[in-house]
């Protein structure tokens, strides 16, 4: 408000200082006609319009550049800023604004005894976005002390462990110093349990050498009276044969087959005779 206040005052100068140069320059002579009072409103119109038009311009510009500072503020924390254009018609807020200007402003010694103790702005909204800033801080607050509290809690827990480990290790120590001044009787006793376990071998392979030699003897003798049998039923087999053979040479059958197969032996000599008066070869 102080910087549009000191552009508004410097440019009601500038046209106060159109006015001026219009009395001092034209307002020389004591009557106008008409046609030249019409020329000088005419002149001053188009000096005063470009400046309120130029003041006009370069307010709007001002407050577009002056939002689009804030809003580069607000992307930064991923805000998301709405405005509502019908407010800045709003008689009551813009008198509010206006009473709270002229006060601000009424005189240059209340104005700097006022800049030492005043209050900061209270927002226009507290919930929101900000709401959700604020209670997104809090809980990151809440839980970076959860860490802290935890990191406490696992130094304590680490240095217990260190002592711990330091304790193991002078034990472990220990127990290989004793298990080296037994590891030597261990050994010496190991290796009379082993000699032990030789001979032990030794005796009962010697036993199972005697055994194996008495069971292939039973075996071989097992062996020859098998084939002993055997022979005696192939021999068996075999007159058994001959006699079911000559059994069957003394039936009708046999004889008549063999009567009809020398008849046929006598038919093919005969053929083959008769063949060989055509054929010489």
């Amino acid at each position: 408000m102080r910087f549009a206040r000191s552009r508004r005052i410097l440019r009601l100068k500038t046209i106060d200082s159109c006015f001026d140069d219009l009395k001092e320059s034209r307002l020389v002579e004591g009557t106008f006609t008409a046609d030249e009072m019409s020329a000088m409103l005419e002149g001053l119109q188009v000096v005063v319009r470009g400046e309120v038009e130029m003041e006009l311009i370069n307010t709007a510009h001002t407050n577009v550049l002056l939002l689009r500072q804030l809003f580069s503020q607000a992307e930064k924390y991923y805000l998301k800023l709405q405005t509502d254009v019908s407010e800045l018609e709003n008689r009551e807020l813009l008198e509010q604004v206006a009473e709270f200007e002229k006060t601000e402003f009424n005189t240059t010694n209340k104005k700097t005894n006022q800049d030492v103790g005043k209050p900061k702005l209270a927002p226009l909204n507290e919930g929101g976005v900000s709401e959700l800033l604020n209670k997104e801080i809090a809980r990151l607050q809440e839980e970076n002390d959860k860490l802290k509290a935890r990191l406490k809690t696992l130094e304590s827990q680490a240095t217990s462990a260190l002592g711990e480990k330091s304790r193991a290790e002078q034990a472990l120590k220990e127990l290989q110093r004793v298990q080296s001044d037994q590891q030597s009787d261990r050994q010496s006793q190991e290796i009379s349990e082993l000699e032990n376990t030789v001979a032990a071998l030794r005796e009962d392979f010697q036993k199972s050498l005697t055994a194996t030699s008495a069971s292939q003897k039973d075996l071989q003798d097992n062996l020859v009276a098998a084939k002993h049998d055997l022979l005696r039923v192939q021999e068996q087999l075999s007159l058994a044969e001959k006699e079911l053979e000559k059994k069957f040479q003394q039936t009708a059958a046999y004889r008549n087959m063999k009567e009809i197969l020398a008849k046929k032996n006598e038919q093919l000599k005969e053929i083959r005779k008769k063949l060989q008066k055509y054929e010489a070869e």
